[in-house]
């Protein structure tokens, strides 16, 4: 399931690479050819052939680059999101909770170290990750920490 859609990404991360290494070997022709040059308007058409377009090839490489990976990023949430979508009943389950119910129901909140979200024990996300630790109150009280928009566990109160 996932090879699909880092194939349609794929092509984008290659041309941007591509475009930074041909900007970097352009920067160098031309940071070359202005090196040898005594006069300014000897260097010139260095500057406008080489060192010009190297430099927009570069900016161009990185921009290709970002949209490769936020493409791949949303295509890998999007796969998430199919799983959940799929894993939720159609209309309701044999327990009588309707289609709309969060996939996760524990009263247990977890959150990860260094994350900015808090879950419920056994949401997709958390469970089953050895990293995964207690919510820590002054975290939660602070507001650190945001519910999960899979799981939607609510504030626990004292």
């Amino acid at each position: 399931m996932r090879t699909g859609g880092l194939r349609s990404v794929h092509p984008v991360l290659w041309a941007g690479w591509a475009a930074l290494a041909a900007g970097a070997v352009l920067c160098v022709i031309g940071w070359y050819g202005v090196s040898g040059e005594r006069y300014a308007e000897r260097q010139l058409p260095y500057l406008a052939s080489c060192s010009i377009p190297g430099a927009a090839l570069i900016i161009a490489g990185a921009v290709l680059l970002t949209h490769g990976r936020g493409a791949l990023a949303a295509t890998r949430v999007e796969e998430l999101y199919g799983l959940l979508v799929a894993a939720e009943p159609s209309d309701a389950d044999e327990a009588g909770q309707p289609a709309g119910a969060p996939l996760a129901v524990s009263g247990d909140l977890l959150m990860v170290p260094g994350g900015t979200l808090w879950h419920r024990a056994d949401c997709p996300l958390v469970a089953g990750k050895v990293e995964a630790v207690p919510v820590d109150a002054k975290l939660l009280a602070g507001g650190e920490l945001g519910p999960c928009p899979i799981c939607e566990p609510v504030e626990e109160t004292d």
